[in-house]
């Protein structure tokens, strides 16, 4: 018969074998009870996010393989602030307040994703997101805290992470 695909949106680490994924895979005979335990074992990390998962099932031997893709930068963001969502107007409202380690975290979590070529880089790409969001960091406009990582200033805090 061949392989069957199926992508789905999960919370992280709370997959279940109802919907999505129950009905779009019982009729593979693949053992779902594997399948779910795979899947809350590698979207762990994210917890209370949804994550898009594509889950392929070899119908011949029933064997099946996960891969897990990473929520979107915005929604990271947001789940550091403890926020449900941004605010509508980012230039004259502010969501909250990030610290830069929890930016350093974002851009390691994307950064398979992200066009980057460096851990700086990819922290200036979540920055940018920030700045589309009305977060600021550690009290200060995104931008200027995306020039002082051009300039070298958490060069230090860059490297330990």
């Amino acid at each position: 018969m061949g392989k069957v695909t199926v992508e789905a949106l999960v919370e992280g680490g709370k997959a279940s074998a109802g919907p999505p994924i129950g009905p779009a895979l019982g009729p593979t005979g693949v053992n779902l009870y594997q399948v779910v335990q795979k899947i809350n074992e590698l979207t762990a990390k994210f917890k209370g996010l949804k994550v898009p998962v594509k889950i392929t099932v070899n119908t011949d031997d029933k064997s099946f393989d996960v891969e897990v893709g990473v929520p979107p930068t915005s929604a990271l963001i947001l789940s550091k602030l403890a926020k449900e969502k941004a605010t509508g107007n980012p230039r004259k409202e502010i969501t909250g307040d990030i610290s830069m380690r929890d930016i350093i975290e974002i851009a390691k979590m994307k950064s398979s994703q992200l066009t980057a070529r460096s851990l700086a880089g990819a922290v200036r790409t979540v920055l940018g997101t920030c700045v589309s969001m009305g977060v600021t960091v550690e009290g200060k406009d995104p931008r200027i805290v995306q020039k002082e990582v051009l300039e070298g200033k958490y060069n230090g805090l860059l490297s330990e992470e």
